[in-house]
């Protein structure tokens, strides 16, 4: 192709915005034929009744129950408890609840309940591949419903991270491998974006799940990747994310401002996931590298990390600055070009120390000065890396001078 030359292949779900949003889930699952719905979350949400009351109300007669075996690590052994549940009770809906790692263990389960094959065989092919095996292209996979009430835009996605089910004897949870899994299957056939169920979500929660979404509007324009139906979906999700994420650092947020945090997130990740590419890169590497050797969330991960990854980004390339600056309204025409990357610097760092989110490599236990080698070779080996800016070359010592100016 061409300079002027481009190729978007992309289906999102349907998408619902609003207050009380939920309360039309019976009718998205009558629309697509889905009678038997498991709703998928983690044990604390499920005991929150201002949150299961509305989404089961929602459901009605459709739920068959509850799968509430999610934690953090998104383990692949829990994974396939589910995959049971999914095939002993015909399940035709999965409604992940809550943030990042529901949705991803709803993917994982409707991976393997699609293939239903042993869980040490999948793992066996996950040592060998590096990645979840996918059933047949012709297998039909148990649709999604997400309902997020975190902030880190993963729910137009059709990727899924998760941690091997390995005997963790003589391990850490850190040293257990991951892997991941991306089929256009896995995109969630519907979600439900409920401000009143984000509105229970406590301000710093949501904080700290908005920095990863925050960063992937920002990547999703330096990209190599890019074009431009998602440069314009991504600039005006980072314009209203700048303007509308300080809010969370009040005590409460209102209704009004919460729907722009939640527009600002729909629009930067709209188009990140597609089946020949996504989108995030450089930010979310270094995101990787330091929420899998450490005991962190990843949004503060992307706290410490995004300025730094970016002063040095914008050192070895330019990362179409020009229009990140249009982004966060600090274009000037008569910037230099490091005027203008240290406006969007400013731009980023601003946006985190109003969240009140940690700022400094060292605040993480278990952090030393030692892991920068370990640490800046894990970030070259991230397969996000791969998405990064064209004509970006990650030097090893580079990627450590940037650890050490986040320490």
């Amino acid at each position: 192709m061409d300079g002027n030359a481009y190729s978007f292949e992309y289906q999102p779900g349907a998408i619902y915005h609003g207050p009380g949003v939920v309360t039309e889930f019976g009718s998205e699952l009558e629309r697509y034929g889905a009678s038997r719905a498991l709703i998928v979350t983690d044990a604390t949400l499920a005991d929150v009744p201002a949150v299961m009351d509305p989404l089961r109300d929602g459901i009605g007669d459709r739920l068959n129950g509850v799968f509430d075996d999610v934690t953090p690590e998104k383990y692949l052994r829990d994974a396939a408890a589910g995959a049971r549940r999914v095939r002993e009770d015909d399940i035709d809906a999965l409604v992940p609840l809550g943030g990042g790692s529901s949705l991803d263990m709803a993917k994982q389960i409707s991976v393997l309940a699609g293939h239903d094959r042993p869980v040490d065989e999948v793992t066996d092919e996950i040592l060998d591949r590096g990645e979840m095996v996918l059933p047949d292209d012709e297998v039909v996979l148990t649709d999604i419903f997400a309902v997020p009430t975190t902030l880190p835009g993963a729910d137009l996605s059709q990727v899924a991270g998760v941690k091997l089910s390995l005997d963790p004897a003589g391990k850490s949870k850190d040293e257990i491998p991951s892997a991941g899994v991306s089929d256009s299957r896995l995109m969630p056939t519907a979600v439900f974006h409920d401000l009143n169920l984000f509105a229970t979500t406590p301000n710093p929660i949501l904080a700290r799940s908005a920095m990863n979404g925050f960063d992937k509007g920002i990547e999703m324009v330096y990209t190599r990747h890019h074009n431009p139906l998602t440069d314009g979906t991504a600039i005006r999700g980072v314009r209203l994310l700048y303007e509308s994420l300080p809010a969370l650092a009040d005590d409460s947020t209102s209704e009004e401002d919460l729907s722009q945090i939640l527009q600002g997130i729909t629009a930067a990740q709209y188009g990140l996931s597609t089946p020949n590419a996504y989108r995030a890169s450089v930010i979310h590497s270094f995101g990787h590298a330091i929420a899998r050797n450490y005991k962190i969330q990843q949004g503060v991960a992307h706290a410490i990390a995004a300025p730094h990854v970016l002063r040095y980004l914008f050192e070895q390339v330019d990362g179409r600055r020009d229009l990140l600056a249009e982004a966060f309204d600090v274009r000037d025409e008569a910037a230099t070009p490091e005027e203008t990357a240290d406006a969007i610097v400013d731009a980023v760092t601003q946006t985190r120390d109003v969240l009140d989110l940690p700022s400094r490599l060292r605040s993480i236990d278990g952090t030393e000065k030692a892991h920068f080698s370990s640490l800046a070779k894990a970030v070259i080996e991230d397969p996000f890396m791969d998405a990064g800016p064209e004509h970006l070359d990650a030097a090893q010592s580079d990627l450590e001078a940037v650890f050490e100016q986040m320490w």
